[in-house]
């Protein structure tokens, strides 16, 4: 098999997957915060521990920012999750965020999950995760788009050919023809919003713990109560979602 096709392979089958690399990602990042309280005990010291408190969470939000903004202004049938039926797209997004980069979600994926990396504090860990990262969305980045190539051809290169796959070109951006939609927000994005605040919770506890052998739920208050807030909303989303067609619109 061309090593361009064993990747197109390897793509289609992680593609599936694509949601489940934080599974991964958090036990290595538990074990290095770990590793540090072995060999250095005073590393997370109070001032060290909030800046990289702080800083992870900003990056997980630019991360969710960036997806929020993306999924927004995209009509239905495409930039979604799919995991189930496999890759849709029924027109090729070509404006707003898709103007500038060619795989904005997965750039905001990047982010969000970067600011985990950021909270052990170590600049290899951040590096070793961006590496794997690459790698591993480099094949579905490349099995999506030759999905994409099949289906519409020549308007789906011409505008590939214009536009980076992964660092957005911020001078190419062209406004979306439609409105934001703040349902399709809602519907979609509620989970990003959760995972940031219950991941980045956990991790604040297993850190405490590690210094002061003590579990304190609400170490830090931002996390705790971003969590229980988060949890509710999406709690209530889930339900409208599921009970009434409050958050549907039409062509989104």
């Amino acid at each position: 098999m061309a090593l361009q096709q064993e990747i197109i392979q390897q793509g289609n089958y992680l593609f599936r997957y694509r949601s489940y690399l934080p599974l991964v990602l958090l036990p290595v990042a538990f074990w290095v915060i770990y590793r540090q309280f072995q060999t250095d005990n005073t590393f997370y010291d109070d001032s060290s521990m909030q800046m990289y408190d702080w800083l992870a969470l900003i990056v997980c939000f630019f991360g969710l920012i960036i997806r929020i903004i993306t999924v927004g202004y995209t009509p239905a049938n495409t930039s979604g999750r799919n995991t189930a039926e496999g890759q849709v797209a029924a027109t090729v997004n070509s404006t707003g965020m898709y103007s500038t980069v060619r795989h904005p979600l997965y750039l905001g994926n990047y982010f969000m999950w970067l600011g985990i990396a950021v909270f052990t504090g170590h600049w290899w860990f951040m590096g070793a995760f961006t590496l794997v990262y690459w790698l591993y969305y480099e094949r579905i980045m490349a099995a999506e788009e030759s999905f994409m190539i099949d289906k519409f051809g020549k308007g789906y290169t011409d505008w590939a050919d214009t536009v980076p796959a992964f660092i957005p070109n911020l001078s190419t951006w062209k406004s979306s023809s439609l409105s934001f939609s703040i349902k399709k927000v809602l519907k979609k994005e509620k989970n990003g919003l959760l995972a940031i605040f219950l991941v980045l919770w956990i991790m604040q506890i297993w850190a405490t713990y590690l210094k002061t052998a003590e579990l304190n739920w609400q170490s830090k208050a931002v996390f705790f109560y971003g969590t229980i807030i988060s949890a509710f909303i999406y709690l209530v989303l889930k339900a409208i979602k599921y009970t009434t067609s409050m958050l549907n619109e039409e062509g989104r």
